[in-house]
């Protein structure tokens, strides 16, 4: 699957039945590997991207995260969808032209946001978060690329996890043009199912970040797609810093007898040109 308009059909036919894992690669080499575990499209994740640029989440340049977007597009050749964060820009006419230049960089997909980044109003208010969502849909639209749109509403994870307020907002995003629907930090199975049911027939994203459910369970759910944000990037890092950790404190090596062995890993990256 090579060509873009055939990434972008696959794309949308995965959202409309059953239930797919999205994971999320942070960079080209975790991209190919996923790829190669049958994985039938992944997502970029803005943490575990600004975390291999040696920056906090949402510090990365807009430049910087469309080449990023570009390079995991060329990479492989299954469709990606971009964590765009909210569009790089708060007025919906800049995300409109923000948007508009992420669809030139290969992706199938992109999301768009509604955190604000302002600890006391944390969310952008609801009409500038919808009219957000229109001029995303819009820029989509009139780039003719047919990208599938995900709308995100942040709520469980910036300080105001309000079920009902995510779900109006939600609704709102989908009268919009959201084709999916993202409410990252939902953790219990009884919200995923009022959520899920809510927007029917409309595909929902979850965030599994940690082990409080199954892909079965998932399923049985309704969820239509599952992401794992910048849970695998923390995974790598985790096992990277216990062991230099060791090092550092104890000269012992006993934590690099558990990294995957030189001959696979390079064998891994050895059919790419």
């Amino acid at each position: 699957m090579t060509q873009l308009t055939d990434r972008r059909r696959v794309f949308h036919q995965l959202h409309e039945s059953g239930c797919f894992l999205v994971p999320n690669p942070w960079d080209l080499g975790s991209a190919r590997l996923l790829a190669q575990l049958g994985f039938p499209a992944l997502a970029t994740t803005s943490s575990g991207f600004a975390w291999s640029l040696g920056q906090p989440d949402s510090h990365v340049s807009l430049a910087a995260t469309l080449a990023h977007f570009r390079s995991i597009s060329d990479g492989v050749e299954i469709p990606i969808t971009a964590d765009f964060e909210g569009g790089f820009a708060r007025d919906p006419d800049a995300v409109a032209v923000n948007v508009a230049a992420a669809t030139t960089t290969g992706i199938a997909g992109l999301s768009i946001e509604d955190s604000a980044g302002d600890v006391s109003n944390p969310l952008f208010d609801f009409r500038l978060a919808v009219e957000r969502i229109q001029a995303a849909r819009r820029a989509i639209d009139d780039s003719g690329t047919g990208i599938l749109l995900t709308g995100r509403s942040e709520g469980f994870i910036v300080g105001r996890p309000d079920l009902s307020e995510t779900i109006s907002r939600l609704i709102a995003f989908a009268e919009a043009g959201a084709d999916c629907l993202y409410a990252p930090g939902l953790r219990t199975m009884a919200d995923i199912k009022t959520v899920v049911a809510a927007l029917a027939p409309k595909p929902v994203n979850v965030l599994v970040s940690s082990d409080f459910a199954t892909v079965a369970e998932l399923t049985q759910a309704g969820v239509r797609r599952i992401s794992v944000g910048g849970a695998l990037a923390r995974a790598a890092w985790g096992g990277s810093l216990r062991a230099a950790k060791e090092i550092a404190e104890h000269g012992t090596f006993t934590g690099l007898s558990r990294a995957i062995s030189f001959a696979e890993i390079n064998g891994s990256f050895g059919s790419e040109e």
